[in-house]
This record gives C-alpha cells, structure tokens and sequence, in this order.
C-alpha cells in the first residue's frame, strides 16, 4: 500500500484538525520593566519595541496586554538608588511593589509575577550580597531575598520568581511565605538558569551588567544537562510550584529532557539576546515576522514547555488572541 502523508497537508483546514501542538495565548507571559525615575523611562536601543516604563505606563500596558488575552507579566524593577546590598529591593514602597498594587488594583484579573534577584538593585551588578572577596555569599543573600518575597506578598503578587540560582532559597522562601500567612503565592524557580551570552540586551535594559567578573560561579556552566535535571529535582523538592529552562532556544533539549521525566510545570524564557537577534534579522528582510514568532513558539510547546515568556507575547497575541 502507498503511504499518503500528504492528504492531510492539502489544506490550511485540514493542517489545523491534525496539528499536533498548539501554543495558546493563555501561556503567555510578558516581561515587563518598570523604573522609579521617570527619567529612566524609554526606548531600549538593544530591544526593538521594547521600553522600561514608568509606573502609570507599566500598569496601562498590563490593561492593554489583558485586552489581547494575555493573563500574567513578569515585573524587572529600576530603583532610583542602587548599593551594595540592595536596600531598595525589600522595601514595600519600592517599584516593583507598586507596580503589583498598581497592576493588580487595575485588572485585577492579571497574574502578577515578581522576579526576585539582586543584580538591578545592587551597584556592582550581581545578584547577591558580596564578601570582602567579591564573591557572591549564598546564604546571606537568600536571606535577603525571603525578606523581598515577603514585601511582594504584602503587595500583592501571585507568583515570585528566584532568578539568582543561590542554593536552598526556594525552601526558604517557600517558609518564609508560609510562615507569614502567605502560603497561596506561589513560586516560579529559575532552575536551570544557564550563564548565557544571550542576555547582554537585558543587562542594557535593567541597568545589571556585573561592574567585575562574571556569574558563571552561581549561574549553570552552558555545556551541563544532567546538572539542569538535578537543579530541577531539588527546587521541586523545596516546594516550587513551577520550574523554568533559561534561556529557551539553545537549550529546548532540557526543557524535553525535563519535561519527560517531572510531572511539574514547566516555563521558558525567551531571552533578550534571542529577541534581538531574530528583530534584527526582521528589520533586514532575512526572515518573514509572523512565520518566524509562530514557529518559535510552536519550537517551545514541541519541546514541552507550558509557559512561555517571551518579548514577542504581544505580537503573538495581537494575530492570535481573541480580545476581551
């Protein structure tokens, strides 16, 4: 008998009734950067279409994502003031905080995810408190950041999201959370947080690009996967509700790897450097926009993702969201 794969091609109706994979606007989550000065606010010449905005614009931008049917964003704070140990980033007064009240007191129906890190608060661009070496101290620092998970919850955040890859700050978090009566918010671990060249756009935008060194001594070595699933087992094991591959493109043989073996979420985000390279292939007429964003995220469900965060989630969500 002749096999004839291609009957189910013919047509635009017929490849959408055996398409294997969809990815929903629903999974979408939309990074967004919000500063405390004004004077902060703008373009970000790295990131075409992308800005930091000031607190107003940031919660009229998470009105109009809602609109396009996108449900949840993640919030990178610019404090005015920048130090050693980051003293504006557990202050309930700071931007991030407002940003959730805000957004939260607008649509109420938004998801708010916090990232929770050091490295756009401190002064010297790493994510951690230092010791007289320069060396990032792990348990100092997820002290800290139990104390900034704490202020997001009192804000009113849904989900905080440790980027800082410090050992045991997800069990500490998670009982930090739970011991102020906060045990509904849930946490989105950056598990397997590799030490990419495909965040330096993100490093222009959040003002965090390390003044020494590098993060290579907390973030994960790039050529490692079995590490990646031992990162994920643990964080599962501490109590994260949700884990995440970071970057996504390089790295979607992790997100199959871990997919087949945990039962839990699992989020990727679509890096700055990813969006950058493929904009600028975009301004030069080398690739095709919708084509090219419909397979990445098509790249990332196939892979196994359930969440996706990504720069592009507007412009995926204008063709094919439903509105509101």
């Amino acid at each position: 008998m002749l096999h004839r794969p291609r009957r189910l091609r013919r047509t635009p109706a017929l490849r959408a009734l055996v398409r294997e994979h969809r990815t929903p606007v629903e999974a979408l989550v939309m990074p967004l950067f919000v500063v405390e000065r004004e004077s902060d606010a703008g373009p970000i010449s790295s990131m075409p279409g992308i800005a930091r905005h000031t607190l107003a614009q940031c919660i009229a931008e998470a009105e109009r994502l809602f609109g396009l049917g996108i449900n949840a964003v993640l919030l990178f704070g610019i404090p005015a003031h920048k130090d050693a140990v980051a003293s504006r980033n557990a202050d309930d007064d700071g931007i991030v905080q407002r940003a959730i009240a805000g957004i939260k007191a607008a649509v109420p129906e938004m998801l708010t995810i916090a990232d929770l890190c050091n490295c756009e608060y401190t002064d010297h661009g790493h994510c951690g408190l230092l010791d007289e070496r320069g060396e990032v101290r792990n348990d100092e620092t997820v002290a800290l950041l139990t104390e900034v998970a704490r202020s997001y919850a009192r804000a009113g955040v849904d989900v905080v999201a440790p980027s800082d890859m410090m050992d045991g700050r997800v069990a500490a978090i998670r009982r930090a959370l739970d011991g102020d009566g906060f045990s509904e918010v849930a946490i989105m671990a950056y598990s397997a947080k590799y030490a990419s060249a495909f965040y330096g756009p993100f490093r222009e935008a959040a003002g965090s690009t390390p003044q020494f060194g590098d993060r290579r001594g907390y973030q994960m070595d790039p050529p490692n996967a079995r590490e990646a699933m031992r990162e994920i087992a643990l964080d599962i094991d501490e109590g994260a509700d949700i884990v995440m591959v970071k970057p996504a493109l390089p790295y979607l043989d992790i997100v199959r790897s871990a997919r087949d073996r945990f039962e839990t979420p699992i989020a990727v985000y679509n890096v700055s450097g990813e969006y950058a390279m493929m904009e600028a292939a975009f301004e030069r007429g080398w690739l095709e926009r919708e084509r090219s964003i419909d397979e990445l995220m098509a790249s990332f469900t196939r892979a196994g993702a359930d969440i996706i965060i990504s720069y592009f989630a507007a412009d995926y969500a204008l063709r094919h969201g439903r509105g509101r």
